[in-house]
């Protein structure tokens, strides 16, 4: 047993050592903060991304830098963000693809999702929307199916790449729906409107905001929805249920998450953060204008819901048949 005189020693050394612990341990944030979106700019990843990062900045005395690091369906950005210091300092801007789709779409990622990154918040979600050129003979949905029955694999669909929700979407409509018409991907939503634009794409699938202008001026012309019910942003466009395909319902969404193994307070600073940033009226305006809606869910509820989506798009791949190495 220790002497009375030696846990008093041992008792000082402790209160000397606490502040050198204290020390050890940097304050957060003590630099510029890094948010990756693994897709290119232009598209919705990168605008939620945008919007979170320019009122993060300030609630956290840092500069917050969007950095777009697309390729591989958003497999590059997330896998350099999983493998990153978990000091709250690099954060991913995930999606339903990368946090969701991609870990049963590939053969095999270089991370795991579940263990490799900790969720935030869930920050927004919103509809697909299926396009085409104003010129194409198309006029609903059931034109376009019809037109791909009499032509099967002579259409072609753009996404904005492997695993993404237009990817997915796409798949399981032609699933349900009977039909062959080739998957082309692309790196982001911003390679694919150009092609579309021109018709050397049939059609595109993929999330509404940045062909909502194109839509709204008559360059594109949308064909449906692929949410449960009609969407705020194209009100006057039917939903791929109301066009023949029942039961048909599928949403993309977007989120914030950052390494595994980040320090639980810096976890829950940030994602209180980010939360009370989604809920400012000016924000929940500016993802509504672009057509999204915001939806914020912190750490367990995003990781709830997170495996709730995990169950639908497993049965979604495997029903659709399509594989990735």
């Amino acid at each position: 047993m220790l002497s009375s005189r030696r846990l008093v020693l041992a008792a000082g050394a402790g209160l000397f050592a606490a502040p050198a612990l204290l020390r050890a341990q940097p304050a957060f944030p003590n630099r510029p903060l890094r948010l990756v979106v693994p897709f290119p700019g232009g598209g919705a990843t990168d605008v939620t991304a945008r919007v979170i990062a320019e009122h993060l900045s300030p609630l956290l005395g840092q500069p917050v830098v969007v950095d777009n690091r697309p390729g591989a369906g958003g497999i590059l950005g997330s896998d350099a963000v999983a493998k990153s210091d978990p000091d709250g300092h690099t954060l991913l801007m995930c999606t339903i693809g990368t946090a969701s789709i991609n870990q049963y779409l590939y053969s095999k990622l270089p991370y795991d999702p579940a263990k490799d990154l900790t969720n935030l918040a869930l920050a927004n979600s919103l509809a697909n929307v299926i396009t085409v050129p104003a010129e194409s003979k198309a006029k609903t949905l059931k034109d376009l199916l019809d037109m791909a029955r009499a032509e099967p694999g002579n259409l072609n669909y753009g996404t904005p790449g492997n695993g993404t929700s237009g990817h997915m979407c796409a798949e399981l409509l032609k699933t349900r729906a009977k039909v062959n018409i080739s998957h082309v991907p692309y790196r982001g939503s911003a390679t694919v409107i150009p092609d579309l634009l021109a018709g050397r794409l049939d059609l595109a699938v993929d999330n509404i905001p940045p062909y909502l202008p194109h839509i709204q001026e008559g360059r594109l012309r949308a064909l449906a929805v692929t949410s449960k019910g009609r969407w705020f942003a194209l009100p006057d466009v039917p939903t791929v249920a109301e066009s023949g395909i029942e039961g048909f319902e599928a949403e993309a969404w977007f989120g914030v998450q950052a390494p595994g193994r980040t320090p639980r307070p810096i976890v829950e600073r940030l994602s209180n953060h980010i939360l009370d940033i989604l809920r400012k009226p000016d924000v929940v305006t500016r993802l509504r204008d672009v057509g999204s809606e915001p939806r914020p869910l912190g750490p367990a509820e995003f990781d709830r819901f997170i495996q709730a989506e995990n169950t639908k798009w497993q049965e979604v791949v495997r029903i659709s048949g399509a594989k990735l190495d």
